[in-house]
């Protein structure tokens, strides 16, 4: 079933990569509309059936084409660790080997917060009044 040619003209910007909101007005009249109304409007527009599909069939072969697996980055970087270790690039190597480890999980970025002298963080609780006590003071000084 082929869409009206407002509807091709807004799923092929979709799928070049502008949001609804700018597809829908490249394809539609929307001069004299509120923003709100376009972005429901290119929101129920985009999960039309009919308009979805043909946005998934311009997208299919980009996808496609860019695809990358945890496979294919694995053995990348396995290759460019051997390639470093070859040519006597340790640090290199390493950095290769600790993105392998970091890409299937093995390492956790984590950030601790402490409070004073490496001790637990302090919180207090405040009333609204003493919220906006503080808050009158704080902004006195600014």
């Amino acid at each position: 079933m082929s869409i009206t040619p407002k509807r091709e003209k807004f799923a092929q910007a979709v799928a070049s990569g502008k949001n609804h909101g700018e597809a829908y007005r490249m394809a539609f009249d929307a001069g004299n509309m509120k923003a709100e109304t376009i972005r429901k409007r290119a929101s129920e527009l985009a999960s039309h059936g009919d308009v979805r599909g043909r946005i998934e069939e311009l997208r299919a072969p980009i996808a496609e084409k860019a695809q990358i697996t945890l496979e294919s980055h694995l053995a990348d970087l396995k290759s460019l660790r051997n390639m470093a270790a070859k040519a006597e690039q340790m640090s290199a190597a390493i950095a290769a080997e600790v993105a392998r480890g970091k890409a299937v999980g093995l390492y956790i970025d984590r950030k601790e917060h402490t409070g004073p002298g490496g001790g637990p963080i302090q919180s207090v609780s405040l009333t609204p009044g003493e919220f906006a006590r503080i808050a009158a003071e704080v902004a006195g000084k600014v």
